[in-house]
């Protein structure tokens, strides 16, 4: 089948759904792939480059929907897009099906097969095709980069002869992939990061990053889990103690990133009037919701505004435009993903399986008919947050009990190893010579003994690995120093040189030992 991508017609969109790299891996699916010429140069792919990946150039959109099978798009269809679908074609993009009823509708009049890529559903097994994902990680990471466009200072706090330079305190608003994205990248730049979300069970990611986490004890915590990893709207009683936290925050924050969406809804109303009079001068303001209405009162969809007070707030929508290359690159590896679902023998041959729950999950029309909403993924996006059971401490008796009963366990198994050892070697010396029973015990011995006295040395002045090479050395150690006083001097002068070497070899460990744990020691 034909694979096409039409350019993108919407204003200020830079992506494309096709580069060379993805056709090359859609071609070896068996399909052919063609393009509209000038499709790829705002991002950075020439049509010489799509030449010479085997992609065919025709001269227009109405081409593109005229041959193409299949029609792979980054925006949602503009009308006179939508206007060129046929029966039987597939369309592949971002379409937004709740918010688009009208489009939905003349998709099914049409009798074409949308899957959209917004609503593949959050599952391990579909995560490579996440576009979702993909956008607002690129997103998260050019917010920061345009909150420190526009601030005025350093994120890293720095100590010069002129003066001191305070790090930048950044509240991030939302800890899904964008929100993650951002605090990575405010960390990595030096700013001290503050995070909120809704969703308890992301306290852990947000700390880890070196972010930290601004709980609100309330009962109307959410769980993602049951809502495929995305936050559901909020109580009335939790928003209001939700905006109580974040009109504290108003004041100490100079950058404050939102990134709050609920599917199908409007962007819910977090940061007010109220909270940006309340910043300092020159603190900015990034509104990652800006397209579906904003989380700030202020903002305004691909507008930068200055504030009474000199507060910047910055709507603009183009986020992942800004970096289309890097946009292009994976939005188009999550096309070429759910293309390979979709041909599933790499024959050429589009499979439609409504049984399958990733393409179900993504299809909102189908054969003449409007299959969205889809039916609730059957796999929980997020484990549900359990509460950690505390770990009781043991009382100084409970302590002691527990030391015996250690110290009772391996006396008894060392007891039972020398009992087990002396039964063999008596059986043994029942037919083995004199000579060969003398070598054999002093044997044993060095290796029980030596064994023992190496390997409980603490594991602070000695690591694992080095202990097991030292206990080694310390079996040939005794066994040597035993045979020091044989009457044959090539035995003795042989066995002089092996507690020599063994010597060297654990008295080196712990020199060794010693400058590894000193590295992992702060100054």
């Amino acid at each position: 089948m034909k694979i096409g991508a039409p350019r993108e017609r919407h204003k200020g969109e830079a992506r494309v759904a096709l580069t060379p790299e993805s056709a090359g891996h859609i071609q070896k699916l068996g399909h052919e792939c063609l393009i509209e010429t000038g499709a790829g140069e705002l991002a950075g792919f020439t049509d010489a480059a799509y030449e010479e990946a085997g992609v065919t150039i025709v001269d227009s959109m109405e081409a593109v929907f005229e041959q193409a099978d299949v029609v792979v798009k980054v925006r949602e269809p503009q009308k006179e897009e939508s206007d060129l679908l046929r029966q039987g074609q597939t369309l592949i993009s971002f379409f937004w099906p709740a918010q688009n009823e009208e489009m939905l509708e003349t998709c099914k009049d049409k009798g074409a097969s949308v899957v959209a890529m917004d609503m593949v559903p959050r599952i391990s097994r579909a995560q490579k095709m996440d576009a979702l994902s993909s956008t607002a990680n690129i997103a998260g990471y050019r917010a920061v980069i345009e909150a420190g466009n526009q601030f005025g200072r350093f994120f890293t706090g720095q100590v010069t002869a002129a003066g001191k330079v305070p790090p930048a305190k950044v509240l991030i608003i939302g800890a899904g992939v964008a929100g993650l994205a951002a605090i990575g990248t405010a960390t990595s730049l030096g700013a001290v990061v503050r995070a909120f979300d809704v969703r308890p069970e992301v306290s852990e990611q947000i700390e880890s990053m070196g972010a930290e986490f601004l709980f609100l004890d309330f009962e109307d915590s959410q769980d993602g889990s049951e809502s495929g990893g995305y936050a559901a709207p909020s109580s009335p009683e939790f928003r209001e103690k939700q905006l109580e936290l974040f009109r504290q925050q108003a004041p100490e924050v100079d950058i404050v990133i939102t990134t709050a969406l609920i599917p199908g809804r409007p962007a819910p109303k977090l940061w007010l009037e109220d909270m940006v009079k309340a910043m300092k001068p020159g603190s900015v303001v990034v509104d990652l919701a800006a397209e579906k209405g904003g989380n700030c009162d202020l903002t305004k969809p691909d507008e930068r505004v200055v504030t009474d007070n000199g507060v910047i707030v910055v709507g603009y929508t183009d986020f992942p435009s800004r970096m289309a290359t890097q946009s292009s690159l994976l939005y188009s590896t999550n096309i070429r993903h759910m293309l390979t679902d979709l041909t599933p023998e790499k024959d050429g041959k589009i499979v439609h399986d409504m049984e399958d729950d990733v393409i179900r999950g993504a299809t909102v029309t189908h054969q003449g008919e409007v299959t969205f909403p889809p039916p609730p993924p059957k796999v929980k996006a997020i484990a549900a947050a359990k509460p950690k059971p505390k770990e009781k401490e043991p009382t100084p008796e409970e302590r002691k009990a527990a030391e015996h009963a250690a110290f009772m366990k391996q006396t008894k198994s060392q007891v039972t190893m020398l009992a087990v050892g002396g039964i063999v070697m008596g059986l043994l010396g029942l037919v083995a010579p004199a000579s060969f029973m003398q070598h054999l015990i002093v044997f044993a011995l060095a290796c029980f003994v030596g064994f023992q006295v190496i390997w409980n040395v603490s594991h602070s002045l000695h690591t694992p690995l080095m202990a097991v090479t030292n206990a080694i050395s310390g079996i040939i150690i005794l066994g040597a120093v035993l045979q020091v006083g044989s009457g044959s001097w090539l035995v003795a002068l042989l066995a002089g040189i092996s507690v020599l070497i063994a010597s060297i070899n654990v008295v080196g460990g712990f020199l060794v030992t010693r400058r590894m744990l000193a590295m992992f020691q702060k100054s």
